[in-house]
């Protein structure tokens, strides 16, 4: 057998290794110990009739680990809506959805995560952080994206992941590390395409200022915008929290 053939096979099994290798790489690049964002989000419908909602969003701790605290600022009708997340390396995180009006939260159940989150095209799921090693992947090739050439990685959620999502395909650009695209596939369905893009280095960390959530059968998008973006600065264990949620109201 010929020193190249030799080389090849044993080259094989380093793909999968190196396509998490690239998305294990991407998310250390990305980590901080919390983040405190202001967002913008505008709704497109099917027929292009657009609202608008604003949200302030706090994280603490590490990716996979982490909670996070989402709450609707503006308009009126939606203002003090939160959603609290608690992530976990090993499964489906625990979210709960507090709402004013009637003064309680109610947990998201599992067979809801796969439903809009007060009317937006981002799924209670997309709206979880996700270690790296609840996937397996593999690297699938090369493309350009807005200029810039990225690794095309097929991720695919093990089953503890319980995800929603078959298979997920990852475009994460070769000089920041960055993801710029992500496509969410129910069986062989393209359900969802997410697009990163006016990339901008905040704290030293490469970050997507804009963020498009494209749901391809309602051919609905929400574009998010995050503004007055903080990274490592302090903030509570106890605001991450039920009663702390309560106690704001």
């Amino acid at each position: 057998m010929s020193r190249l053939l030799l080389g090849l096979m044993a080259a094989l099994p380093l793909l999968a290794q190196d396509a998490r290798s690239i998305v294990d790489e991407a998310q250390k690049r990305s980590r901080a110990d919390s983040q405190r964002y202001e967002g913008t989000l505008e709704v497109r419908d099917a027929k292009r009739k657009i609202s608008t909602k604003r949200w302030v969003y706090e994280r603490l701790g590490s990716a996979g680990e982490a909670k996070a605290v989402l709450k609707f600022t503006a308009p009126a009708e939606v203002k003090g809506v939160a959603l609290l997340i608690h992530n976990h390396p090993d499964r489906a995180s625990d979210q709960w959805m507090w709402t004013p009006a009637v003064a309680r939260e109610r947990r998201i159940a599992f067979q809801d995560r796969r439903t809009r989150f007060f009317g937006t095209d981002f799924t209670f799921e997309d709206l979880e952080e996700r270690d790296v090693d609840r996937s397996t992947y593999k690297l699938t090739g090369e493309e350009k994206l807005d200029g810039a050439l990225a690794w095309k990685i097929e991720s695919t959620p093990k089953a503890e992941a319980r995800s929603q999502y078959t298979r997920i395909a990852l475009w994460v650009r070769k000089d920041t590390y960055s993801f710029v695209q992500a496509e969410c596939f129910a069986k062989d369905k393209l359900v969802r395409r997410i697009r990163y893009t006016d990339l901008e280095k905040v704290q030293n960390i490469w970050t997507a200022r804009t963020l498009e959530v494209h749901d391809i059968e309602r051919d609905s998008r929400t574009v998010m915008k995050l503004e007055k973006l903080q990274y490592n600065i302090p903030l509570a264990a106890e605001n991450f929290t039920l009663q702390a949620l309560r106690r704001e109201q």
